[in-house]
């Protein structure tokens, strides 16, 4: 034990980098575990779709959702949500999504619903970029209606 402290102890930078590498490595799975919310992968969110009625919620901005999105999300930008959070009630018992370009504003978005107490939130991982990787499809204004809150 002595000679493993004398290490460490000769060796901190060492150490230093290892803790901020693990720090790195499993620091954003245990932030989004305390803050309350999952993160889903795209055919996942697919069944979660299909089988329990999931709604998903796009956060991108207008310009981004208008070139395309999945059909029956409903849209409302990250900027708006804190304060529409309350057309989300009629689905507070189901699942929800949130989905943006590539994940990171969808995971403030899994935030502020987690605030406003909803407790079935995920975060949909990378996003629409990811959606399009997979071959999921994307409609565009015209093809489909967008999904009402209330």
């Amino acid at each position: 034990m002595q000679k493993l402290f004398e290490f460490v102890v000769n060796h901190w930078d060492l150490f230093l980098a290892l803790a901020i590498i693990l720090a790195m490595m499993f620091g954003g799975g245990l932030s989004r575990r305390l803050k309350g919310y999952k993160e889903v992968e795209t055919l996942d969110a697919v069944q979660l779709i299909n089988h329990q009625d999931a709604l998903l919620v796009d956060v991108r901005e207008d310009s981004e959702y208008r070139e395309g999105h999945v059909s029956g999300s409903l849209h409302i930008p990250l900027g708006s949500l804190d304060r529409r959070a309350d057309e989300l009630a009629k689905h507070r018992d189901k699942p929800i999504i949130v989905g943006c370009r590539s994940g990171h504003r969808s995971a403030r978005g899994c935030a502020i619903l987690r605030k406003h107490g909803f407790e079935n939130v995920y975060n949909l991982k990378g996003g629409m970029m990811a959606w399009q990787n997979a071959g999921m499809p994307l409609s565009k204004p015209g093809k489909s209606k967008k999904r009402k809150a209330a």
